[in-house]
């Protein structure tokens, strides 16, 4: 239960910090040429004026799940840690 909750609470957190940096180097990128990045979109334009929206705002599932994830993991973790290890020579 232990290795489970360890890679749940890893996992979740890894991948959406991976999705948010690419997407944020492809802003960087599109800002670099001189273009305009349409959050709601997901793409460069050439010209425009496009409003903010939030990482959370444009992916509330994989946000809100990702961290659900994460929190299951750290409930199972916890209960592994606290778990009594057994005994050596035994069959359990």
């Amino acid at each position: 239960m232990l290795r489970l909750g360890l890679l749940l609470l890893v996992i979740p957190s890894v991948a959406l910090m991976t999705a948010y940096m690419l997407e944020q180097n492809q802003i960087a990128d599109c800002l670099a040429d001189s273009g305009v990045w349409n959050y709601a979109e997901g793409q460069c334009e050439t010209s425009g004026s496009f409003p903010f929206v939030p990482f959370m705002m444009r992916y509330p599932i994989a946000v809100n799940g990702g961290m659900l994830l994460s929190v299951l993991g750290l409930i199972l973790t916890i209960i592994g840690l606290y778990r009594p290890l057994p005994a050596k020579g035994s069959d359990a």
